[in-house]
């Protein structure tokens, strides 16, 4: 299995993807930091998060989505 994990931000927002499956180790396939620019407008820099994850996803083909739960 292939799960795209999101720690969500505007500012810094971490992106990653892990395969894994029983009896096996997960293993890292790709990790980043997307950042905007704080002077951005919100739905700008909300339009250019959407470009980077949709490039993500057709990259790496996920089976699954994770986002962390924000909590601030």
């Amino acid at each position: 299995m292939r799960v795209l994990a999101l720690d969500p931000g505007l500012t810094r927002c971490g992106i990653a993807v892990v395969e894994g499956a029983p009896g096996r180790p997960p293993l890292m396939i790709a990790v980043d930091t997307l950042r905007t620019p704080v002077g951005l407008d919100l739905a700008e820099r909300l339009l250019e998060l959407d470009a980077h994850f949709a490039l993500w996803l057709d990259r790496h083909e996920p089976d699954e989505v994770a986002i962390e739960r924000v909590f601030s």
